[in-house]
């Protein structure tokens, strides 16, 4: 009774802090941890002492899965080199500096258990990392990077902590730990780890070719983590880069091998999952502090020495990072043009990237594993503590005003806007092609009735792209209007549900339909919300072809505005204007009622045309159906 207890004031606290982090605009994990530390003096708090045994089965495989199946394949692989130096050479880098420093500053402390300690505080954590570098917008291909160095690196720490670990045993303190023997150990790991967990995805994506119940689904990836994890070390691999292994290719294959229902379930699940877990752990590890400062106060060091060492790991640990990404951007990687941008990453995204190395929740249970009656095992706990602290206060708290300082551009979403309108425009194009092959004989207008329901989704996609803040646009519009109709719907379906008329099952599918339309509805205007705040000039997808490449961009007249002049005669207020760059040609685009700019395209085979709305400058070819 009194763990449920302590379980239920757990989520309570988590649920409550990371709330009023949101009101206050503040890092959840920051307030958390603090919150932890304080309540780890507070009289009545029982003491908590986290067991490396329930992170690193309990907690690290289902953070790691939801981590994993989020995270892209394509831009993964893309990225490969810069994540496996971060992965395996920043780990291993890390972990020989930190035990020179332990090693020189703690008199009579053998090289194992001095590099054993530098395996700790080594890896980067996935949770804190990315939780700080989502919330404050960073490059995608920064973040990108970010994510897979911490879903691999803990595999290299971990290897690495244990042949330290063994190596306090069997009588080679004194001249360190095979480089040798540590290599073949993380090739094994590595190795069998990633067959594992390529076993376990084609076992899985097979179960899920044949399985349609989205309940069942969802239950079956609840298993996978653990699965993949328990049945990697069982061999003695690595439990981690099998559920990463696992996890990626399935969250690659997810839209081959499980329906749509079983998408939305399981991709739900995982983010309520791996909401209350991160955060969570936060709030555990602020709940050390009380116990681990107090067994420090009976160390043999004295307090200067023990504070000095603390500062010096922590102190190492940034310096060693900031070192080695600068190191490998310049003599290893020399990374080329961003696909996107067409420009070389500059300096300042390596230095961002060197600055969020926050520590988190392995670190401290990778500590736990040294066992008792380790020589200054307590020092060595202070240590972690001090480095997780650390770089979460210092690192997470500056890295939002470093990005704004050395103008790291976050994601723009005009781009994103912009992009998700050609993709569906291409995707369209496709299903069109596929509709001439089929064959039917439709006397009810179902054909008709499908292009335009896949012209309306178009359509609205194009007009995300409006930058006119003040004017109410035909989708919002509908959003209003449709909102305000739901919401009657709805009453009118829960008076038919209270009078005990219709079968429950029939109403709850009814109510279901409702909140699916609403949700999209929901999600389009955050979407449009968020567009309408930013006003950053619209560039390119990366894409091109012939015709983009011979029409260049022109600069529009903004003074008086352009216009489309048949939609003027017309009557109709709300358009978003296009440039043919062939005539100058100014037309509405195909989010506004008439479609005068295609039709433009259609009268004279003109190809390309620009947005002639200001601050944009992209141009779009109805040929090809790209943009650039």
């Amino acid at each position: 009774m009194e763990v449920a207890v302590l379980l239920v004031v757990l989520a309570v606290s988590v649920l409550a802090f990371t709330a009023l982090a949101d009101r206050l605009d503040f890092p959840a994990p920051l307030l958390l941890i603090a919150a932890g530390v304080v309540g780890s003096y507070v009289p009545g708090v029982p003491e908590i002492h986290l067991e490396s045994e329930v992170v690193l089965l309990g907690l690290l495989p289902p953070l790691l899965y939801a981590a994993a199946i989020q995270t892209s394949l394509v831009d993964f692989n893309a990225n490969r080199r810069p994540i496996l130096l971060l992965s395996v050479g920043l780990v291993v880098f890390t972990t020989l500096g930190v035990g020179v420093i332990v090693h020189s500053m703690i008199p009579g402390i053998s090289w194992a258990i001095s590099i054993a300690i530098g395996a700790v505080v080594a890896p980067p954590d996935a949770v804190a990392a990315t939780a700080v570098a989502r919330r404050i917008g960073l490059p995608r291909r920064v973040v990108t990077i970010l994510e897979g160095e911490s879903l691999l690196n803990d595999a290299t720490a971990l290897v690495a902590l244990r042949t330290a670990l063994a190596a306090t045993g069997v009588g080679v303190d004194h001249q360190g730990v095979d480089a040798m023997h540590v290599g073949a150990d993380f090739l094994v790991a590595s190795l069998g780890g990633g067959l594992v967990g390529f076993v376990v995805f084609v076992i899985v994506a097979k179960l899920r070719k044949l399985i349609s119940d989205p309940v069942l689904d969802t239950a079956i990836s609840f298993v996978v983590p653990f699965g993949a994890y328990i049945a990697a070390e069982k061999i003695e691999a690595s439990g981690v880069i099998a559920v990463v292994v696992a996890g990626l290719l399935l969250g690659h294959k997810a839209p081959i091998v499980q329906t749509a229902q079983s998408r939305i379930a399981e991709r739900m699940n995982w983010r309520t999952i791996a909401f209350v877990l991160e955060n969570t752990v936060f709030l555990l590890i602020g709940l050390q502090a009380g116990w681990i400062i107090d067994d420090v106060s009976n160390s043999s060091l004295s307090t200067g020495r023990i504070v000095a060492v603390c500062a010096a790991v922590l102190l190492g640990c940034v310096v060693m990072r900031l070192v080695w990404v600068f190191f490998a951007r310049y003599l290893l990687v020399r990374p080329g043009r961003d696909p996107i941008t067409g420009m070389r990453p500059p300096w300042t995204f390596t230095f961002i990237l060197g600055w969020a190395g926050m520590r988190g929740v392995v670190t401290l249970a990778a500590a736990f594993v040294i066992e008792p009656g380790t020589e200054y095992r307590e020092v060595l706990l202070l240590i972690a503590f001090t480095v997780v602290a650390g770089t979460l206060f210092v690192q997470g708290l500056t890295l939002p005003v470093l990005a704004r300082r050395l103008r790291v551009p976050a994601p723009d979403p005009m781009e994103d806007a912009l992009a998700r309108a050609t993709l569906l425009q291409q995707a369209s194009k496709a299903g069109f092609k596929v509709l001439q092959d089929i064959e039917y004989d439709d006397t009810q207008g179902v054909v008709k009735l499908v292009k335009q329901r896949i012209e309306q989704r178009n359509f609205a996609a194009w007009e995300r792209l409006g930058t006119q803040a003040d004017v109410e646009t035909p989708s919002e519009l509908y959003a209003r209007v449709r909102l305000a109709m739901i919401e009657a719907e709805r009453r009118r379906v829960l008076e038919v549900r209270d009078a005990g008329q219709v079968a429950s099952d029939v109403v709850t599918e009814v109510l279901a339909m409702l909140d699916v339309e609403e949700s999209m509805i929901d999600v389009a205007q955050t979407s449009r919300e968020e567009l309408k705040t930013e006003y950053s000039r619209l560039r390119s997808t990366g894409a091109s072809c012939d015709h983009l490449d011979a029409r260049p961009v022109q600069e529009v007249d903004q003074d008086p505005g352009p216009v489309c002049q048949k939609c003027v005669e017309e009557g109709i207020t709300w358009v978003s204007l296009r440039l043919c760059l062939d005539c100058g040609h100014i037309g509405c685009c195909d989010s506004s009622v008439r479609r005068h700019a295609t039709a433009h395209f259609r009268e004279t085979t003109h190809p390309v045309i620009q947005s002639a709305e200001p601050l944009e400058d992209w141009r779009w070819c109805f040929v090809h159906h790209v943009t650039a």
